[in-house]
């Protein structure tokens, strides 16, 4: 019985901290909940961040390398990154990618995986496309609305 409140406890919390996210501006890095005591920490990008310390590695190092990866032309859309976490291209690991460049994907197809704070959360199409380019490589930390998969529109006579 505990499990099963358990698990509906972390529902409650997944349902909330998307909306969160969703209703918040700007894009964020990270969020804490807490249900015991109630805590609720949201912590946003810094652009202008100060200077780490002497002797410790910044916070944001290994996020910014997605951030220089080539992102589509303006007018080819892409599938987004739902959340900030770590891109996932297979349902796990030495599985086949859930899509491929030449793919046609349709709305709401699952794409990859984001897993952000122990969580997998589908990554699905917004439209209908052909894939031309995948934008992230597999186990790569992403930002949240980063393009992952560059489309090109589907007509009626193609896939």
């Amino acid at each position: 019985m505990a499990d099963v409140e358990s698990e509906q406890v972390l529902d409650g919390l997944r349902r909330q901290a998307r909306k969160l996210v969703a209703d918040l501006a700007g894009p964020v890095r990270r969020v804490r909940l807490r249900s015991g005591e109630s805590v609720l920490e949201v912590e946003w990008h810094d652009p202008a961040a100060p200077a780490p310390r002497a002797g410790t590695e910044p916070v944001g190092a290994r996020i910014e390398e997605p951030a220089r990866q080539s992102a589509p032309p303006v007018d080819r859309p892409a599938v987004r990154s739902p959340v900030v976490g770590t891109f996932y291209r297979a349902p796990e690991p030495g599985a086949m990618p859930f899509v491929a460049v030449g793919d046609v994907v349709r709305p709401g197809q699952v794409v990859g995986i984001v897993e952000a704070m122990k969580l997998m959360n589908e990554v699905t199409a917004g439209q209908a496309g052909r894939v031309v380019e995948v934008l992230v490589d597999d186990g790569k930390p992403v930002e949240y609305d980063q393009p992952l998969i560059a489309l090109e529109p589907v007509t009626g006579q193609d896939g």
